[in-house]
C-alpha cells in the first residue's frame, strides 16, 4: 500500500535572503549594486593586438552652470588664487594717496615754519635800508644780486657801533643755472659816502646797511637788488640742526690766537664740522701759516657757505624741514620773501657749477692800521663775476691778489 502524500501548500513562506528570480520588471532599475547591470550587459571583445587598452578610468566632467565651491585639498592652499594679489592692489590703491597727503601736509608744516619765520625777518629791515636797494624782478627768470653781510657786534643791536665781519655778493642767473659769489676783504680800503676814504667794513658802523650797499655799489658799479644780514648765532645754530656740514681744506690751519675762548686747529682734506667749529673755521683770523691772508679768510667764508647752501637744499632735508625752515630765516634780517629765499635754493639745487672770486690789493699801514690798496683788476673780476668775461684764477705766490675759480 502505497504511502498516503502530503497536500501541496499554496503558498511559500520567507526565510529571509533574496528569492532566487523576481516577477517585478522593473525592479531592476532600483538595484544600485549593479550586479544586474553587469550580468545584462553583453561580454565586451578583447582588445586587438598592436592597438592600446581603452581608458577605463571613470571620468568626472564637471557640471554646467556656476562653479560650486569645493574643500581644498589635503596640504593644498587655504585661499583662493590671486587672493593676496587683489588684497595688495587694494592695500596700494588706499596706501599711496594717503602717504601722498601725508607728505604734502608735512612739506605745508615746514613752508609755514619757513614763512612765519621770513615774516619776521623781513621786519627786521628797515626802510632806510630798503630804499638803498635796486628794484628786482622775479628771482626765477632775471639775474640778480644779494649783498650778504656778518656782523662782528657782541651787543643787543646788530648795527649800532658795529662792523661788517664778512661781505659777499651772491649773484643768481636761472638761465645760465649758476651760482656766482663775490667775496670782498673787509680791510678794502675804499672811498665811503660822506665819510672820505676808509676800510669798507667801517661804513657798516658809520651808516648801517644802506651806507653799506652805497659804498658796495660805488666801488663795484654794481645794483644791489637784495640785503641779507646773518647773525652768527644762529648761524651756528643753523648748521647744527642740518648735522654739520662738510669741506676740503686746501691746507693746514691753526690759530696763533683764540677765538671764542679757544685755539683751533684743522687738517687738511675733507672735514666735517659742527656750528661752532665752521664759525671758527669761517671767522679766525691770525694763524700760524704766514701765507694766510684776509683773502684766504675771505676763501674759507665761501666754503662754509657754499656748503651751508649745499645742505639746506638737499633732497634728504625734506624730511627735517620744520625745524629746518624754522633755523634757516631765524639768523636772518632780509628783505627778501619766503618764496624768493626757496627760489634762490632751486637755483643753487640747479646749478652745476658755482664761479667764486674775490677782489684783493696791496697791503699797506695807514693811519697806524693794516688796509689793503684796492687793485686794478678788480674791475676785470668784476666782469667775470658777471658772466662777461671768463674766470682767471689769482696769480700764484700773490695772497693779495683777486681772482675767479669755478668749483
Amino acid at each position: 500500500m502505497a504511502p498516503e502524500s502530503k497536500p501541496r501548500k499554496p503558498y511559500r513562506t520567507y526565510r529571509g535572503g533574496r528569492s532566487g528570480g523576481s516577477d517585478d520588471a522593473d525592479a531592476a532599475r532600483f538595484d544600485f549594486t549593479g550586479r544586474s547591470a553587469a550580468a545584462s550587459a553583453p561580454a565586451r571583445d578583447r582588445t586587438p593586438e598592436g592597438l592600446p587598452a581603452p581608458d577605463m578610468r571613470p571620468r568626472h566632467e564637471p557640471l554646467p552652470g556656476r562653479r560650486v565651491a569645493e574643500p581644498p585639498p589635503p596640504g593644498g592652499p587655504t585661499t583662493r588664487p590671486g587672493f593676496f594679489r587683489r588684497r595688495w592692489r587694494r592695500i596700494l590703491a588706499i596706501g599711496i594717496p594717503v602717504l601722498v597727503l601725508l607728505f604734502a601736509f608735512w612739506l605745508y608744516l615746514g613752508y609755514r615754519a619757513f614763512s612765519d619765520e621770513v615774516a619776521k625777518a623781513n621786519k627786521r629791515i628797515d626802510k632806510r635800508t630798503k630804499a638803498a636797494l635796486a628794484p628786482a624782478g622775479n628771482i626765477l627768470r632775471s639775474p640778480q644780486i644779494s649783498l650778504v653781510m656778518g656782523s662782528d657786534s657782541r651787543g643787543k643791536s646788530a648795527t649800532a657801533g658795529a662792523r661788517a665781519d664778512s661781505i659777499l655778493l651772491v649773484r643768481t642767473d636761472p638761465g645760465a643755472h649758476l651760482i656766482s659769489m663775490l667775496s670782498i676783504p673787509r680791510d678794502l680800503y675804499v672811498p665811503i659816502p660822506g665819510h672820505g676814504t676808509n676800510k669798507i667794513n667801517a661804513a657798516f658802523a658809520f651808516g648801517g646797511p644802506p651806507l653799506l650797499i652805497r659804498t658796495v655799489n660805488r666801488l663795484t658799479s654794481l645794483d644791489v637788488n637784495h640785503v641779507v644780514l646773518v647773525d652768527f648765532t644762529g648761524f651756528r645754530d643753523l648748521i647744527d640742526q642740518l648735522g654739520g656740514i662738510s669741506i676740503v681744506n686746501p691746507t693746514k690751519i691753526v690759530s696763533s690766537e683764540d677765538f671764542d675762548g679757544h685755539g683751533w686747529q684743522f687738517g687738511k682734506g675733507p672735514i666735517h664740522l659742527d656750528g661752532r667749529r665752521a664759525l671758527a673755521y669761517a671767522r679766525i683770523r691770525h694763524t700760524t701759516n704766514a701765507a694766510d691772508s684776509d683773502i684766504s679768510r675771505t676763501e674759507r667764508q665761501q666754503r662754509v657757505l657754499q656748503s651751508l647752501m649745499h645742505e639746506v637744499v638737499k633732497p634728504s632735508s625734506l624730511l627735517h624741514l620744520p625745524s629746518i625752515g624754522r633755523a634757516v630765516a631765524k639768523p636772518l634780517a632780509t628783505d627778501l620773501s619766503a618764496n624768493e629765499l626757496i627760489g634762490m635754493g632751486w637755483i643753487k639745487f640747479r646749478a652745476g657749477r658755482t664761479l667764486e672770486c674775490h677782489l684783493g690789493g696791496t697791503p699797506l699801514v695807514l693811519g697806524g692800521q693794516d688796509v689793503l690798496q684796492s687793485s686794478e683788476q678788480n674791475a676785470a673780476v668784476v666782469q667775470m663775476f658777471l658772466g662777461q668775461s671768463a674766470p682767471q684764477p689769482a696769480p700764484k705766490g700773490q695772497l693779495y691778489a683777486p681772482g675767479c675759480t669755478v668749483q
